[in-house]
């Protein structure tokens, strides 16, 4: 892996404060860390660690006091509205702990409305088969579970082939067993398209499927493991 790879997202120094005066809280302490393409990362923390924000800033919906973020060598800063746009469109995919589904259409053109963002759309069947909705793809959102329509959510992000697939808490919302198959189907989707993903959670198995975690509290990184030793999703337990 070249220098670059391994640094494709590079963030140093960076604060975010909201309020004023004595209202003040300071939510990002100065954090430096860097994430290697490709990668599994989880930003792990309890509430109000500030991984939530730290994920907003990354995704270019909130913007920092201070610091600077590199990604694949692009710096955040230095873009304008536009640039911004363009940045989430060439390199993000979301994925939120509510599904955000458009209700009158179906899966398929769910799914298709990320594909409409990219000059390098993956193929839709084929994803709608990974995905394991290919038999609901005529389907609408209320006509799914819960873990299905987080699925097709997972298909939105991905169709769009991005750099970076940006996770907050996208199991949060699911029970026990759901989880553990959105989990894996996350895994699947970063060996199969090789897109870095960064997964906020408060959940402490996660990080044993991670290949690289960042634990976060008070708005500071008190550890950045490399994992050398995975688990496999399908064999995690809480």
């Amino acid at each position: 892996m070249s220098e670059k790879e391994r640094k494709f997202l590079s963030v140093s120094g960076l604060k975010k404060s909201f309020g004023n005066g004595d209202t003040k809280q300071d939510v990002l302490k100065g954090l430096d860390f860097t994430v290697a393409k490709g990668e599994f990362c989880v930003l792990l923390g309890p509430s109000g660690s500030g991984k939530s924000t730290l994920l907003n800033i990354l995704g270019g919906i909130d913007s920092a006091d201070a610091g600077e973020i590199y990604i694949d060598g692009d710096k955040l800063e230095d873009m304008d509205e536009k640039g911004l746009t363009r940045y989430r469109r060439k390199h993000l995919g979301y994925v939120f702990q509510m599904y955000n589904l458009i209700p009158n259409l179906n899966v398929k053109e769910n799914i298709e409305t990320g594909a409409y963002l990219s000059d390098k759309p993956l193929d839709i069947d084929e994803l709608l088969k990974i995905l394991g909705l290919y038999e609901h793809r005529h389907k609408l959102p209320n006509q799914l579970s819960g873990g299905q329509q987080q699925r097709v959510s997972i298909g939105r992000a991905i169709v769009k082939n991005p750099d970076i697939l940006l996770c907050d808490e996208p199991t949060g919302a699911l029970d026990y067993t759901t989880s553990k198959e959105i989990l894996q189907l996350i895994e699947e989707v970063n060996q199969k398209y090789g897109n870095t993903v960064i997964m906020v959670t408060h959940n402490e198995a996660i990080k044993e499927m991670a290949d690289h975690v960042i634990k976060l509290r008070d708005g500071k990184i008190r550890h950045d493991i490399v994992n050398t030793q995975k688990t496999a999703a399908a064999d995690l337990e809480w």
